[in-house]
């Protein structure tokens, strides 16, 4: 698959920062609640939505809302997508000639 120039940029910014690669190893392990990171970062909901984001934008992780049967608020997990980053010089080629 050939990537765009902006796929190459959302790319590089989604791993350009230490909390989001963290981000990346941690839902590796399992999905999960976006409180649990924070908690677990030591970060505020609000940054770990923003690096979420990020990533999500990237195309590493997808998120879903969903009310749990003892809690009638919704809660967004966020779960890793599969993923094998790959840029060739063919990409860079078609990019720029």
């Amino acid at each position: 698959m050939t990537q765009s120039l902006e796929q190459i940029v959302h790319i590089g910014e989604a791993l350009a920062h230490p909390v989001r690669i963290r981000l990346l190893y941690m839902l590796s392990e399992n999905e999960r609640y976006i409180y649990e990171l924070a908690k677990e970062l030591n970060l505020s909901r609000q940054v770990v939505d923003l690096h979420l984001k990020r990533l999500e934008k990237a195309g590493f992780v997808e998120s879903d809302l969903r009310l749990e049967e003892n809690d009638m608020r919704a809660k967004k997990f966020f779960r890793l997508k599969e993923f094998d980053i790959k840029i060739c010089t063919a990409d860079l080629k078609n990019i720029f000639t």
